[in-house]
């Protein structure tokens, strides 16, 4: 037997197996666990209920991504207004605008509940994007979700009423359409931060949810239940969701 295959034989016998010439043998890369680990310009952190991630007017160096909990966005006008952006959760980024050049935050991030986060710098988020595809194809198909969510947020401030701006809230809260006829919204939200969502007022909120549970469209015993007559209401333009704010 010639040593070429006497060798080849023995790591047959031990499972070893040749790299084919020109093959790389670069591990694929997996975004998941990029984004699950500690590395160069990334960090895991963990926020405990009511903490800032970053408040407005912070230096805008760094992208999060939220791997557990859930996160609140809110801007304060001149005059002190504050007003509620958005609640992201588990499988989103934020705090993105470093990329497009903005210096600061333009907005407070705040957990609502407790949260882990990575936190990854602006230099290597570039990097990451530029150099693997598949990183780069997941944080695309955000940003194009979530300009979309914006849009759609838009057309609904424009030319929808506060009722039925609350009915499209509690169903997107509570990620209505996933699986059976009632679905219930996982976060303590008040009634003050749905106001605030929809740009209304805390007592018409009240009043909302109020004719709301009388009409069987939700339902609430410490935690809000959204049924599916809900989302008829709102698909059917019924008489019971006003297409006016004349009440």
């Amino acid at each position: 037997m010639s040593a070429l295959n006497r060798y080849n034989d023995e790591n047959a016998l031990i499972g070893v197996k040749e790299t084919p010439v020109g093959k790389s043998t670069k591990k694929a890369f997996d975004p998941q666990a990029f984004l699950a680990k500690v590395g160069a310009g990334k960090a895991i952190l963990k926020f405990e209920r009511s903490q800032h991630v970053f408040t407005q007017g912070d230096v805008a160096d760094a992208v999060f991504y939220i791997q557990k909990g859930r996160v609140k966005l809110t801007v304060v006008s001149e005059q002190g207004k504050e007003a509620v952006v958005g609640i992201l959760e588990p499988g989103q980024f934020f705090g993105e605008g470093c990329l497009n050049g903005h210096p600061l935050r333009i907005a407070t991030a705040t957990a609502v509940e407790e949260c882990m986060i990575t936190s990854i710098s602006k230099e290597a988020m570039i990097h990451t994007v530029q150099s693997e595809p598949k990183f780069s194809e997941l944080f695309m198909a955000y940003l194009l979700t979530r300009n979309s969510r914006i849009e759609e947020d838009l057309i609904d401030q424009l030319f929808n009423s506060s009722e039925k701006r609350l009915a499209r809230l509690l169903l997107l809260l509570a990620h209505f359409g996933t699986e059976g006829t009632t679905q219930p919204i996982l976060i303590d939200i008040s009634q003050e931060t749905l106001a605030e969502m929809i740009g209304t007022t805390r007592s018409r909120v009240s009043f909302f949810m109020n004719k709301f549970r009388k009409l069987g469209l939700i339902s609430y015993n410490g935690k809000i239940e959204v049924h599916n007559s809900l989302l008829g209401a709102v698909l059917h333009e019924k008489p019971e969701i006003e297409r006016d704010d004349d009440l």
